[in-house]
């Protein structure tokens, strides 16, 4: 895959898409492409955050530590950014991310990752508006499992 292919996967994210096409390339190019096997992990819950991931092909499972074991709580493919909460928040990784099939992804280094969000304030805003949609989703899930259980 070249730079310009990968340049046109950073664009269709949301939190890249109205970078310059320059600093789309900057990023692609200090991106770290790599490949999971199925059942590898991209890391593990508790683990520090060190970096993004970008989704180039193939699928990922989200994975969280319950009572029960681990659970399933979402599957990411192309075009997904996973691991982002634990480098902005600097905090332990909130999840375990396995990878559910042959997979590429953009690892994209912490220091890269707040270089471009202090240069461009649009895409801390559009990190907000993710993160506020992810907090939407849970609550919903959250609504309709407690609802289920009421039943």
């Amino acid at each position: 895959m070249s730079i310009k292919e990968e340049v046109d996967i950073l664009r269709n994210i949301p939190l890249f898409a109205k970078l310059e096409p320059a600093k789309l390339k900057l990023l692609a190019f200090t991106s770290e492409r790599l490949t999971f096997a199925p059942g590898q992990p991209l890391f593990n819950q508790g683990d520090a955050g060190d970096a993004a991931y970008v989704i180039i092909d193939g699928e990922a499972d989200v994975l969280v530590d319950t009572a029960a074991g681990k659970t399933r709580v979402a599957t990411l493919g192309r075009n997904a950014i996973v691991g982002e909460i634990a480098i902005l928040c600097d905090v332990p990784r909130t999840a375990t991310v396995l990878a559910n099939s042959p997979l590429t992804v953009l690892r994209i280094a912490k220091d890269t990752f707040f270089r471009l969000v202090t240069e461009f304030p649009q895409m801390a805003v559009e990190i907000m508006r993710e993160l506020a949609l992810r907090v939407e989703r849970m609550n919903t899930q959250l609504r309709e499992a407690m609802s289920r259980k009421a039943s």
